[in-house]
């Protein structure tokens, strides 16, 4: 089959952008679909548009809204590698900031110089993700002097807003009713605080899972990874998401394994040194059961929150002390602003870039009913 495709990068991560329309008619048939667009299961995805990394085996799926509330729906896909699954139940916040270029580019939302504002609902969490997208010409503008730790050059920046994303994905702000929880592992008892903003995250502390915190993707054992998935997977079952013998498989993605701790110096996968006095707290984050390159933005979103709640794990490491929050990860340091309304937070930002890499047509294997007709 031959279907229409753009493949686009949305800060430190990239994706396959498919209209709604181009879908297969029977919703029950996109994991499927998706698998075969991507090539999984395999490790190499040698057969499809997957780039052998959790972070470019993502799909987005795009719709005009028939709401008067926003300009665009868009629900996100977490494909698997190695197994024959799709996970739809959090959102990418890398991924929602190629959402805004994308639609303005299809003609799905009218372009407004100097700056347009896309409206989006992500299915997945229903939340309004707010993107402000800079425009030239009528068409979205690429050249710009933002950069981001983790994507190489330069680009044009793109603000996103998550407004109100609590309970995202378990529709409370801590899924298991308290700030913190204690889990049972094979070898020790760990305090956890499981957060539900943007996406829903386990916290752990770095000391206590004898971890300096400050580690790079390359620094952790096959030991250490089945010690901090034996957690989330623990954590999944406390979300209510599966039980943890088959959260791997059944709840790959969420929570989201989080480890932090204090400020300290380190030197990033650039190789630049990066001090204690930049940054608020240092954290490292799992994707798809493997150490993050470097941070997903829903995870920035929610560890911010995280830290101006009370009796959390955050709340005893984290101090703020004004509203720009620093984040120090393995490729570099990500900053976060908070907007408050009447003393509570109504708004986290967050800067990034994106560009459109591909745009043209993806052969599947398989015959799928799509709900359009290719000419």
């Amino acid at each position: 089959m031959k279907v229409p495709v753009a493949v686009m990068r949305g800060g430190t991560s990239k994706g396959v952008f498919i209209n709604f329309e181009h879908m297969p008619s029977n919703r029950s048939h996109w994991g499927d679909f998706l698998l075969d667009v991507m090539g999984s299961p395999d490790r190499r995805q040698i057969d499809g548009l997957g780039g052998a990394n959790s972070l470019t085996s993502k799909a987005a799926i795009i719709k005009k809204s028939d709401s008067a509330d926003f300009d665009v729906e868009y629900t996100f896909a977490q494909i698997s590698i190695d197994n024959q699954m799709v996970d739809f139940k959090g959102n990418c916040g890398n991924i929602s900031s190629a959402v805004g270029p994308y639609c303005i580019e299809q003609g799905l939302v009218v372009a407004q110089e100097p700056v347009t504002t896309v409206r989006i609902f992500n299915t997945n969490t229903q939340k309004l993700i707010i993107a402000e997208v800079e425009v030239e010409n009528g068409r979205v503008k690429i050249d710009g002097s933002c950069s981001i730790p983790g994507v190489p050059g330069t680009g044009s920046p793109i603000y996103l807003s998550f407004t109100r994303a609590e309970g995202a994905v378990t529709g409370k702000l801590f899924p298991t009713g308290n700030p913190v929880d204690m889990i049972k592992t094979k070898d020790r008892l760990i305090p956890v605080s499981i957060i539900d903003v943007a996406n829903p995250l386990v916290f752990v502390r770095a000391q206590d899972i004898g971890l300096r915190g400050n580690e790079l993707p390359s620094d952790y054992t096959q030991q250490k990874l089945n010690e901090l998935e034996e957690i989330r997977s623990i954590a999944a079952e406390m979300c209510q998401f599966s039980d943890r013998n088959s959260a791997t498989l059944k709840s790959p993605a969420v929570p989201k394994m989080t480890i932090i701790a204090p400020p300290m110096s380190y030197v990033d996968l650039t190789g630049t040194e990066r001090k204690a006095s930049e940054m608020d707290v240092m954290i490292r984050m799992m994707s798809m059961q493997k150490p993050h390159q470097a941070l997903a933005i829903t995870g920035a979103i929610c560890t911010t929150a995280g830290a101006f709640l009370q009796d959390t794990i955050l709340a005893d490491m984290v101090d703020i002390k004004q509203e720009i929050f620093r984040l120090a990860h393995p490729a570099g340091i990500m900053e976060t602003k908070v907007d408050f309304l009447a003393g509570h937070i109504c708004a986290i930002k967050v800067v990034r870039t994106a560009r459109m890499i591909l745009e043209g047509y993806v052969y599947t294997k398989k015959n799928y009913n799509l709900a359009y007709q290719l000419a």
